[in-house]
Parts: structure tokens; C-alpha cells; sequence
């Protein structure tokens, strides 16, 4: 627990460069974790493959596959704005997530979904919802304690609310 006795969120910062290391090490985890630590319950989400899901939930996803080659990326991502919010994404998250389900929440295709969706807000949308559920955000960048730098260039808002996994 943090300072002010949240559970934390964990970012693992990793060179973008190291994506399918860091993809089958987590695939790795999972298989692992049930035979090493029987009853640890982890749960996967590719925020990726979520934002797809939402999409095409919405009967969204080839209308956006068609604007984007119409209309471009900026077009796309201005009408994806309001079906793609950090609070609904959060809920979306929370949905698959329902508290006592899991010990841990694993968040990996952050940067395959950026920019979609900016990394800091959607975790200060999750924060109030988590309850006592630790989240590892992996995350192909730089997380320096402060701010969040995706692709080690683009930079986000500060977020301070993350512990850095690993030194």
C-alpha cells in the first residue's frame, strides 16, 4: 500500500524495442504462476484488444476502419474521443475485473493502443475503482517515478500515483 494507503499501481518500464522479450515473458508469468503460486488468480488485459472489443461491441470498429482510410487519423481519433473515454475504458476494465475475482490485473498493449487512449488518464480513471487490486501496467517507455514517456519520447501529464516494478 501507498502513503495514503491505496494499493499501488506498478508500472515495468521496458525499450520499446522489447516488446515480443517482454509479450512472451508475461505469457510465461501466466503459465507459471498457477503451478509455482496455486491460488494466485492474475488477470490479463491487452488494452489493445480491449478498445477493439469496445468498438466492435458498438457496431463501431469497421465504421473507424473505413473513416480512418476516408477521412485519415485525425478524423478517426476525434470521432473515437467520446466511445473511447478513460472513464468507459475504466469500466470496461472494472467489467472484466469484478472485485474478489483476481489478486493482480496485468495491463499490457499500452502502446499498441496509443494514441487511442493516453496512458496517465486511464490509470487516474482505474484508481478509484481497483479497490485492493494491485495493477502491473507494462509499459514500452520510460517511467521515471513522474511522467510517463511512451516510446521513451512522447510525454504524457505527470502521474505520480505508479511505483516503478523494477529499478
Amino acid at each position: 500500500r501507498g502513503l495514503g494507503n491505496e494499493v499501488p499501481f506498478y508500472a515495468f518500464d521496458y525499450p520499446p524495442e522489447s516488446e515480443e522479450q517482454v509479450r512472451e515473458h508475461v505469457r510465461f508469468v501466466l503459465e507459471a504462476a498457477p503451478k509455482r503460486r496455486p491460488g494466485l488468480r492474475i488477470r490479463s488485459i491487452n488494452l489493445f484488444e480491449l478498445l477493439v472489443a469496445m468498438l466492435e461491441a458498438r457496431g463501431l470498429y469497421d465504421k473507424s476502419v473505413a473513416m480512418q482510410q476516408a477521412k485519415g487519423d485525425d478524423a478517426l481519433l476525434k470521432a473515437l474521443k467520446a466511445p473511447l473515454d478513460a472513464d468507459k475504458v475504466a469500466a470496461e476494465i472494472m467489467k472484466a475485473v469484478p472485485q474478489g475475482t483476481c489478486d493482480v490485473v496485468f495491463l499490457t498493449g499500452v502502446g499498441s493502443a496509443y494514441p487511442l487512449i493516453r496512458t496517465h488518464t486511464l490509470l487516474n480513471s482505474l484508481q478509484p475503482h481497483m479497490g485492493l487490486m494491485p495493477l502491473v501496467l507494462f509499459y514500452p517507455g520510460r517511467y521515471d517515478g513522474q511522467s510517463l514517456q511512451l516510446f521513451g519520447q512522447l510525454g504524457e501529464r505527470p502521474y505520480y500515483r505508479a511505483f516503478r516494478l523494477v529499478g
